[in-house]
């Protein structure tokens, strides 16, 4: 996933400092590496991916700008060996490529443009293809924007379901989020800035007033943590331009704190007083339970009563 580049050196840094690490350049085992690069800072890249990505026969990358950058900041020369760009555009010509080299028994390394591969990251075909055939297939674990949210958040981590991007369009974005609001883990979501705003609040309607994260441009200059509850996360970030990368995480569903009598109670109390569309928010707000499910008995209600 493109969770952003490796941190640019100082505009007047002439040439790429001197490394830190001596990568080991000995031969490497023929199979298919999947390297994890830096989601902010060029210097989470782990020890071993340097040394895989000095020693590898044939490199690819999601990015190979990102990826040649990343290689110069920390001192590896490509040496005449092959880059090669493997994306979502062009994975059905390039994977046979990459196949072909495996079978001559090269040792070939892939890096997303950040993170770790195949978490939204076209890697995944390339990985099924080579155990399909065969191929040894490895990893080299480093930077994950999943688990440094989850690390920072303050929400439960013994159980976590990644959700990847909803969708684009808003109806097809509701019923995405209301299939995952019954899901006793917490959720994790990359979005777009732009998006953002919108979602939480499709989230606070599909999921309750539950608490939740919003981390922005982890691990860069500029990052931030926003916590609280989706209401309150809601009017944050209402009238606000975003930008950068942005992972969204929300609190696990709770156990029901109220049987189908108290909650059919609370609400008859309530319309009392309330619009069905008030008195569903306050019981749903007040009981932690999905707005929308809420209102639909409240209507319910409303029509019998």
């Amino acid at each position: 996933m493109s969770t952003g580049e490796a941190e640019p050196l100082p505009e007047d840094a002439a040439e790429p400092p001197e490394p830190l690490h001596r990568p080991d350049r000995r031969s490497l085992p023929p199979g298919l590496h999947f390297i994890a690069t830096p989601i902010g800072a060029a210097r989470d890249i782990t020890l071993r991916a340097l040394d895989i990505l000095a020693a590898a026969d044939v490199l690819a990358a999601e990015d190979t700008r990102t990826l040649r950058r990343l290689m110069e900041i920390h001192g590896v020369p490509l040496a005449g060996r092959p880059l090669l760009a493997y994306h979502d555009h062009n994975g059905e010509q390039m994977r046979p490529r990459l196949l072909r080299a495996l079978e001559e028994g090269k040792s070939v390394a892939y890096a997303s443009e950040a993170g770790t591969p195949l978490v939204a990251d076209p890697g995944f075909q390339l990985s099924r293809a080579a155990i399909a055939a065969g191929f040894p297939v490895l990893a080299a674990p480093g930077p994950s924007a999943v688990l440094a949210a989850l690390t920072v958040a303050g929400l439960p981590s013994d159980r976590f379901l990644f959700a990847g991007f909803p969708p684009a369009a808003a109806g097809a974005r509701r019923r995405f989020f209301a299939e995952l609001a019954g899901i006793p883990a917490t959720l994790v979501f990359y979005e777009s800035p732009k998006r953002v705003s919108r979602s939480l609040g499709e989230m606070a309607e599909a999921f309750g007033n539950r608490e939740a994260a919003v981390c922005r441009e982890l691990t860069k200059r500029f990052e931030e943590v926003t916590r609280g509850p989706l209401q309150d996360l809601v009017a944050a970030f209402a009238d606000r331009s975003v930008k950068g990368e942005i992972v969204v995480l929300v609190d696990r569903a709770q156990a029901v704190v109220a049987d189908a009598a108290s909650l059919e109670a609370a609400l008859e109390a309530a319309l009392q007083v309330m619009s069905v569309k008030d008195a569903a928010a306050e019981v749903a707000q007040k009981l932690g339970l999905p707005r929308r499910d809420v209102y639909q008995l409240a209507l319910r209600l409303a029509e019998e009563g």
